[in-house]
């Protein structure tokens, strides 16, 4: 019976570090996973003196952002404005304006409400002459002025920062990407890894953005969410000393389930939407956005897990075991979450 007490303890040591990690985590994560819906404002000026807005927003907790666009004052609106739920998770509101024969260009846009609402605002504007604007806005920038000219350097920086922000606030692809780092070992098989899970993911976001492709984005969540729950198991028999699938080829792993995430990039990219005109470098930017974003994640996290190992110390080697079945445990509940919401979206 003394040979069991350790072995006892330890376990009774994980489970209880391990809710710890779950508590930690659960509460900023479980609300916002891969909560990246930036509200949009698309402003289209066509002949004849009109302008059309639309502006969409997220919907958290049946509860619309505070965010209010703050459009030139000389701009009159046609009619009360019409608006309409979309899916589960945004409102869209349609306004029409007269502009009394002045021109958008040199007006400044901005949006209120940045001092308690932590997104981003994508402002995209089409004049009557066909040029195109884009820019993002957040706190500390929440104001745009319409240029004479459009850049496409205009256009790559936003698309760019769009998809940095993605990947730094999509917990669900930094979670799968963490458990890949807890099974990985050694700089050649990670840098293989990465690689895979970076040529699947930019497969399907080129492939879903051009439409040929369309999955819906319910169930690609839920196997995004059940990818990561599926990984962590492969944490958890690796630690117990078992051979894994992951673990020998965590390359073809990664890529068959880079696949599916980057239908989640392809959702959250249409969310926001494409200049028409400059597919190929908006998305090639938002792409390499998200590359940005992974790297800085996956440098900083492998930089602290060597850390951590080379210390030695058992509380660290028994938070590295747990952290697994933390990780697990709130993929398993955004799994069934989202299992639900599909299954209500058919119904």
């Amino acid at each position: 019976m003394s040979d069991l007490r350790p072995s006892r303890r330890r376990l009774h040591l994980m489970k209880r570090v391990s809710g710890a990690l779950a508590a930690l985590i659960l509460l900023p994560v479980i609300s916002f996973a891969d909560e990246f819906s930036p509200a949009l404002l698309d402003i289209v000026e066509r002949d004849g003196g009109w302008v059309d807005v639309t502006w969409k927003i997220p919907v958290r907790q049946d509860r619309g952002l505070g965010l209010t666009p703050i459009l030139p004052d000389f701009l009159e609106p046609v009619g009360p404005a019409t608006g309409r739920r979309t899916g589960a998770n945004g409102y869209v509101q349609f306004t029409a304006y007269r502009t009394g024969g002045q021109s958008l260009t040199g007006q400044t846009i901005s949006v209120d409400g940045f001092g308690v609402i932590q997104t981003d605002v994508l402002v995209r504007i089409k004049l009557a002459d066909g040029a195109e604007h884009s820019s993002i806005l957040r706190l500390g920038k929440d104001s745009f002025t319409i240029p004479a000219q459009a850049t496409r350097w205009e256009i790559a920086g936003s698309y760019w920062g769009m998809g940095t922000i993605h990947i730094l606030e999509g917990f669900d692809h930094l979670l799968f990407l963490l458990v890949l780092l807890l099974i990985v070992s050694g700089i050649w098989p990670l840098v293989k890894t990465i690689t895979a899970f970076t040529i699947a993911h930019s497969i399907t976001l080129v492939l879903a953005t051009l439409g040929l492709v369309n999955i819906p984005s319910v169930p690609t969540e839920a196997v995004i969410s059940l990818s990561i729950m599926l990984l962590a198991v492969e944490a958890v028999r690796k630690s117990n000393g078992e051979q894994t699938l992951a673990e020998n080829y965590p390359w073809l792993v990664a890529f068959g389930f880079g696949l599916v995430h980057g239908l989640g990039f392809a959702g959250a990219l249409s969310e926001i939407g494409v200049p028409q005109n400059e597919v190929p470098i908006a998305l090639l930017m938002f792409n390499l956005g998200v590359e940005t974003g992974q790297l800085l994640f996956v440098v900083g996290v492998a930089a602290l897990l060597a850390g951590i190992r080379h210390l030695h110390n058992h509380t660290t080697l028994v938070l590295l075991r747990a952290a697994p079945y933390a990780i697990g445990g709130i993929a398993a509940f955004w799994t069934i979450e989202r299992l639900v919401k599909s299954f209500a979206v058919v119904a």
